[in-house]
Order: C-alpha cells, then sequence, then structure tokens
C-alpha cells in the first residue's frame, strides 16, 4: 500500500513540476507577409533569435497579408509581434484610412528596415512614368498589405482616380508572374531592395523600375509625413544599372500594447544584440538598431523597448513615451 502511495507521490509531483514546464513557455507568433517579399525570412530569423536567446519563449513566424492585416492581428490577440510599414502604424494606432475610425492596441518594439517603392513593368510594355497605369491592368498588391496600402496613398496623391485602372491585387509572386504572362502591365512594391520575386523576374525578362519625378515626389512627400524621398540604388537589379528615384518608408516592429514589460525587454535584447545573426538571414537588418529605433519609429514604444534603451544609455524622446 505504501508502494502505491509512494508512486502515486512521485508521478503528482512530476505532473506538477511538468506543468509548471508548460506554464513558463511563452508562444510569440510574428506577423510577417508573403514569401515572396523580406517580411518572412526576416520574421523567420527573429523567431530562431527568440527561441534560442530567450528562456521560455517559442517563437514562430506566420505567413499573412502582411501590414494592414498585421496590425489587425496583433489587436485582436491573434498574434503578439507584427512586422508593419511606419505609415501603416500610424493609421492603426490613430485609427485612420482602412482602421476606420478605431484606434488599435499595439505599440512600437523596434525599427526594421526602410521599404522602398518599386513600381515595375516589363521594358516591352513601353511604360516609364507611373501616370501611365491610367487604362491598364496592374496590382498595388495584397489586400490588408502595407504595398496596397502605400501605393494607394501614392496614386491619390498623384490624381490618379482607382477608377482609371484595373486593380488585381496580386502578392509580390502573383504580380512577378503575372507580368512575365502579360495579364498585367505594371506591379507595385513596397519591400526592402532586392526581393526575391523582383529579382527572379529580372533574370528572366528586361525590366522597368518607374522612376518619381521630382514633382510627383513633392505632391506624394506632402500628402505623408512618414514618407521620404530616396533612390533605389543601381546594380541591384538586372539591367537596372543607375539608381531610381522612388519613396521611401521606415519598417515598423509593433507589439501588442499589453504585453508584459520584462517579456517586451528580453524580446528587444535579444533582437538588437543578435544582429550580426540576422544580417546573416537578410542584409536589411543592418538597420535594426536601437539607434535607428529611436530616430525613425513612427508610434510610441512599448515600455519593455524603453527599458533596454534607456539601460543601454538611449534618450528616448517624449514623442515615443506611451
Amino acid at each position: 500500500m505504501k508502494r502505491t502511495h509512494i508512486m502515486l507521490s512521485i508521478l503528482f509531483l512530476a505532473l506538477v513540476f511538468t506543468g509548471s514546464a508548460i506554464a513558463k513557455t511563452t508562444f510569440i507568433s510574428i506577423g510577417t507577409g508573403g514569401t515572396g517579399g523580406i517580411y518572412y525570412p526576416y520574421g523567420g530569423g527573429v523567431a530562431e533569435i527568440w527561441s534560442k536567446n530567450v528562456k521560455g519563449v517559442k517563437a514562430v513566424a506566420e505567413v499573412t497579408g502582411a501590414s494592414v492585416e498585421n496590425v489587425k492581428l496583433a489587436h485582436k490577440g491573434e498574434t503578439v509581434i507584427g512586422e508593419v510599414m511606419g505609415d501603416v502604424a500610424v493609421a492603426g494606432y490613430n485609427g485612420l484610412s482602412k482602421f476606420k475610425g478605431k484606434k488599435h492596441n499595439i505599440l512600437s518594439m523596434a525599427i526594421m528596415y526602410p521599404n522602398l517603392l518599386q513600381v515595375v513593368a516589363l521594358k516591352k510594355s513601353g511604360i516609364t512614368n507611373i501616370e501611365q497605369v491610367q487604362g491598364k491592368n496592374i496590382s498595388t498588391g495584397s489586400p490588408g498589405s502595407g504595398t496596397n496600402f502605400m501605393a494607394e496613398a501614392v496614386l491619390t496623391a498623384l490624381d490618379i482616380p482607382k477608377t482609371s485602372f484595373k486593380d488585381s491585387r496580386l502578392s509580390f509572386t502573383e504580380s512577378a508572374n503575372a507580368l512575365r504572362d502579360g495579364t498585367i502591365k505594371v506591379g507595385v512594391w513596397s519591400v526592402g531592395p532586392g526581393t526575391s520575386s523582383i529579382l527572379d523576374l529580372s533574370t528572366t525578362h528586361d525590366i522597368n523600375i518607374l522612376p518619381f519625378t521630382s514633382e510627383q515626389t513633392k505632391k506624394i512627400l506632402a500628402s505623408k509625413a512618414t514618407y521620404a524621398g530616396v533612390e533605389l540604388a543601381g546594380g541591384i537589379y538586372r539591367g537596372i544599372d543607375k539608381a531610381v528615384p522612388t519613396i521611401g518608408v521606415w519598417n515598423v516592429m509593433i507589439c501588442q500594447k499589453s504585453l508584459d514589460t520584462d517579456l517586451v525587454y528580453k524580446l528587444a535584447k535579444a533582437l538588437f544584440e543578435n544582429n550580426a545573426y540576422l544580417m546573416k538571414i537578410h542584409p536589411s537588418a543592418a538597420y535594426t538598431t536601437p539607434e535607428n529605433t529611436v530616430k525613425y519609429s513612427s508610434i510610441p514604444l512599448h515600455p519593455g523597448t524603453i527599458k533596454y534603451l534607456k539601460e543601454k544609455g538611449i534618450d528616448v524622446p517624449a514623442r515615443l513615451i506611451p
């Protein structure tokens, strides 16, 4: 009888310790984008860093519709981290544009890297200016993506009505395939330079990346404070040898506002202090620094990130304190 009691006690203690071990595991889901852009591999690298370096954390990168959807997913708690373009983060935080007056419970955790607007057409199409999209079948990016959000903002700023073109709203990979097949004439990407879907397209077809004129750039920057005039460097894509004037916006890693301060502190610390590994996943991660986070974050920072920055002796401006 005693032996039975001892065995039951051991089993009970084993279950208690096992239960405690399970309870201590925090699952982190990262909303990224489609597989043809940079968000997904970047998010996969971040998940590896957190799972390896933050005790009790198991992180995974999720394929999503990208920026707009990632804000909504984080707000609802279906993910806890999201990769988001800065203009979309502002809209979600303030309840503007596609968020229809509903402020979403998100904060910034880190700055990732700048996205460049890359408007692509095949050379043989003869299209050299974005205003030539009128009357054409194009793709402004998948619904719920930051690309679609930015493309619509840019076209509106340039007084190009949505009714003047047909919009297929395809993912990056689908846009590249549709350009190959001739089913669309122009595809829009808002992504870090050197994205796989454009690289692949440029190896088989001669492409143009449409430049923005100084007049167009002025109109766009007047409409969106989070945008900047930048250049896509020459030599990244086959046949695009000279720099192309375009529009840039910084990407933000957002998190749920309600996340524990100490958890976000540990995540931010692991992210910034393992940057060399993340750069092996994609070179754009070179921009993921504490300094860029305070310089370019478009919405207030989570207290956990602020705790890490202050520990590193970095001043956090009042506009970034929630």
